[in-house]
């Protein structure tokens, strides 16, 4: 079994170098995850290079326990950081070691792959993740049957077009991997396909 974690650097890394050599109007193009730009979705997965333990905890209680608001507070604020600080919290060892309470390396793994792609495949850019971790997520997604997204999966077969890998059965719902991960993470495409919600 490998290391879940041991993928999580390389994604990161891959996705500093993709952004440090992207024009500067990068920043502000849209991602897959809703009314955020490209800089609100790394300000978000840098939050623990960023925030110590009791920083974190301070902000979870002005948000009142509520996660979401904690997330979109702190990206609009972070948003705005100079880009490479953005590009240093990206590649920081302090990331890249972060577990997420109660999710262990699935969910820090899960949580650097779903993020880059976001960015990536809104920008219409390969993945930055390695192949072997997009495929582990998949698994994971697939295995809790589009539960942790909300996705409906009934009656789906999922079918990557880059990789062999395939899930379901039913309707056939073809793509590169990454644009499957972002589907059953409830994202939309760019070319407007989603997956019913449950």
């Amino acid at each position: 079994m490998t290391d879940l974690q041991s993928w999580v650097a390389p994604t990161f890394h891959g996705l500093a170098d993709l952004l440090a050599s992207a024009p500067a109007e990068t920043w502000d193009a849209p991602s897959l995850c809703e009314k955020w730009q490209v800089r609100h979705v790394v300000a978000h997965v840098t939050m623990p290079a960023r925030l110590t333990p009791e920083q974190f905890g301070a902000e979870m209680a002005a948000a009142g326990g509520d996660f979401g608001l904690l997330s979109n507070s702190v990206a609009a604020r972070d948003a705005s950081l100079p880009v490479a600080d953005h590009l240093d919290a990206l590649r920081s060892p302090l990331l890249h070691r972060w577990q997420p309470p109660g999710g262990g390396a699935a969910g820090a793994l899960s949580h650097a792959v779903i993020h880059s792609l976001d960015v990536t495949v809104a920008l219409d850019r390969p993945a930055v993740a390695p192949v072997e971790a997009v495929v582990a997520v998949l698994d994971q997604l697939t295995a809790a049957n589009g539960a942790w997204f909300g996705v409906d999966l009934t009656g789906v077969r999922l079918e990557a077009a880059d990789i062999d890998w395939n899930w379901g059965s039913g309707e056939v719902v073809g793509a590169d991997s990454g644009a499957l991960v972002a589907l059953l993470s409830g994202r939309a495409l760019p070319d407007g396909r989603a997956l019913p919600r449950a």
